[in-house]
């Protein structure tokens, strides 16, 4: 039976959120060991690491500021000594995104969305690429947007940022590829997890927004965050070996 990842770990930054958490419990599942990652939830990426350990798979925590360069470099540092090899680097790091029109948003909202999404990725990828190539190959898999493909009302502070790690993502691809490195991209739609349920209890996503949201689906559902980590896993794995600067839409055809 073909084994789907190597030794080591896969690293999930943002595994304290809805999706980051059903992603880093798709991947235990897959058999591998995670490195979680969080900000401000330790008690949830805690709990994470201690249900990935009841499936007798091994797990570890690390807070980071994903900004801070030389706080990822020494993440890296501990993430290598504590499974001896990242093999999977995730990158489903974010804030809570406001629901803002384009015009109106504030230089500090969209600093800091970029800050923490795109310059927090491109502090991910220096700090794993060295240690990748090293290794002989590993992958890098971005939770990007389903807005990607169809710019969704008021969601850019999340889209936007994004849209830098898709093409830092086809750059992974493309340079690093000599490398055994591969890179690719899993397109978010509306997932019944993390910042769904937090913005619908804030009253931002009501009736009238799931109802018109509805119709711009082909599956009439939310997703759920394991429908992410399947895709995640896929991408990371040996059964994707062969696969490289793609996209894989995970939204239920939103905006086919």
């Amino acid at each position: 039976m073909m084994v789907d990842f190597p030794q080591g770990a896969a690293i999930v930054f943002g595994g304290s959120g809805g999706i980051g958490r059903g992603v880093a419990l798709e991947f235990a599942k897959a058999g591998t060991a995670v490195a979680i990652c969080y900000n401000r939830k330790e008690d949830v990426a805690q709990a994470t690491a201690e249900a990935i350990r009841a499936q007798g798979v091994k797990a570890s925590i690390h807070k980071v500021d994903v900004r801070d360069r030389a706080a990822v470099d020494a993440l890296a540092e501990a993430a290598i000594a504590e499974h001896g090899r990242i093999h999977s680097v995730v990158w489903g790091a974010g804030p809570l995104v406001p629901q803002v029109p384009l015009a109106d948003w504030t230089e500090e909202q969209f600093r800091q969305a970029v800050e923490v999404e795109a310059f927090g990725f491109y502090n991910a990828t220096r700090a794993f690429i060295p240690h990748m190539r090293a290794q002989g190959g590993g992958s890098f898999v971005h939770l990007g947007s389903a807005g990607h493909d169809w710019w969704p009302k008021l969601d850019g502070l999340s889209v936007a940022p994004k849209a830098i790690n898709e093409a830092l993502i086809k750059g992974i691809a493309k340079e690093e590829g000599r490398h055994e490195i591969r890179a690719n991209s899993v397109l978010i739609g509306v997932i019944d997890a993390g910042m769904f349920h937090e913005l619908s209890a804030q009253g931002v996503f009501d009736e009238k927004w799931k109802e018109e949201t509805h119709k711009l689906l082909c599956l009439k559902r939310w997703g759920e965050a394991e429908d992410i980590g399947q895709a995640a896993v896929f991408f990371a794995s040996r059964r994707a070996n062969y696969v490289t600067g793609q996209t894989i839409s995970v939204s239920g055809g939103f905006g086919v």
